[in-house]
């Protein structure tokens, strides 16, 4: 019988890995969606924000978890972080004023450089 807590992990299969890469990239994505929601939540009093920052936060874990059951866990959680922090960064920019200024670009720039060269350096 196969141990449940190694399901998944060096399957050695292109799919298997690229199915996880891709739910790693979307956990990250719904990251930004719970810090997001995050700002607007007023003390979890605002029901609706409340709701989304519940549900983001529920799908982003969870996607994070199945992923890492194929990407080794610290190379997944700095992947799911810098998505999140990326996307966090470029939201408050578009959506909420804060400033973009060449310092910044460059920092984004790097954070991305970062994210690729763990995917590259044997993240599977």
């Amino acid at each position: 019988m196969d141990d449940p807590a190694r399901l998944g992990r060096g399957a050695g299969q292109a799919g298997g890995a690229l199915m996880a890469w891709l739910l790693l990239i979307l956990g990250g994505c719904f990251e930004v969606g719970f810090t997001t929601c995050l700002r607007f939540v007023d003390g979890f009093r605002n029901l609706p924000w409340t709701l989304g920052f519940l549900a983001s936060v529920t799908l982003s874990m969870g996607l994070l978890e199945v992923a890492a059951r194929s990407i080794p866990m610290g190379t997944a959680y700095a992947v799911w972080g810098g998505i999140g922090a990326l996307g966090t960064v470029i939201v408050g920019m578009i959506w909420f004023g804060e400033p973009f200024t060449p310092v910044r670009l460059l920092l984004i720039l790097g954070l991305v450089g970062c994210i690729a060269g763990l995917r590259l350096a044997g993240g599977q």
